[in-house]
């Protein structure tokens, strides 16, 4: 399917904190818990629409482990948009953000989105960091923040699309040159508008899970 615009992703975070679970929910709908760590970098895509335009996401996930920190980095560049993750029931998690921000603002251009979710909210039971503190910390450093949950499906879809959302805003605001490719967007051919969320097939690569 054509599409007006597509947007390049990346998904970054701590190991085991749902990253491949956010993508397998956005992508296939579905949710896989029992799973391999993610080793380097897998992928997944889906057509979303935005203001009448089918806009194609294509998501890279990464793998959290600090050995694969130098394969991670070289996706930055290229990336419109980031979703930061983070299990709500791990604290360590949470105060690792600023060491993936740190990397990301370093290798990334300086106009990526960035979406900061607080995943596995299904497990507010066990919760060792507040949706508040979750909140500050996205004033803080000028990030969209969202509580999800891979497993219930809860707000996946709002966070892929409203971060989409802020980058189709940037590029009518004239934020960025759309025909320079490394700011992560390409203009498509067009296309006839889908109905919303609709996808183009299973394509999430290979059947992992949270990494």
């Amino acid at each position: 399917m054509s599409y007006a615009y597509l947007f390049k992703y990346i998904i970054i975070g701590d190991t085991g904190v749902g990253k491949s679970c956010l993508l397998l929910q956005f992508t296939d709908k579905r949710f896989q818990p029992v799973h391999d760590l993610t080793i380097g970098v897998e992928f997944g895509a889906r057509m979303i629409t935005i203001d009448n335009k089918p806009i194609k996401l294509q998501i890279w996930d990464t793998a959290g482990q600090e050995s694969f920190r130098s394969i991670t980095r070289s996706y930055y560049r290229g990336a419109a948009g980031a979703l930061l993750v983070y299990d709500i029931t791990r604290r360590e998690t949470f105060n690792h953000l600023a060491s993936w921000l740190e990397d990301a603002r370093q290798h990334a251009n300086a106009n990526m989105t960035i979406m900061l979710i607080g995943n596995k909210c299904d497990l507010a039971h066990r919760r060792a960091v507040s949706t508040e503190e979750g909140e500050q910390f996205a004033k803080e450093h000028g990030l969209i923040f969202m509580e999800a949950s891979a497993k219930t499906a809860q707000n996946v879809e709002e966070a892929f699309i409203k971060t989409a959302g802020t980058i189709y805003k940037k590029i009518q605001d004239g934020v960025f040159d759309v025909s320079n490719e490394s700011y992560g967007i390409k203009v498509g051919y067009g296309g006839i508008p889908g109905p919303s969320g609709g996808r183009d097939g299973p394509s999430a690569a290979g059947g992992s899970c949270c990494s």
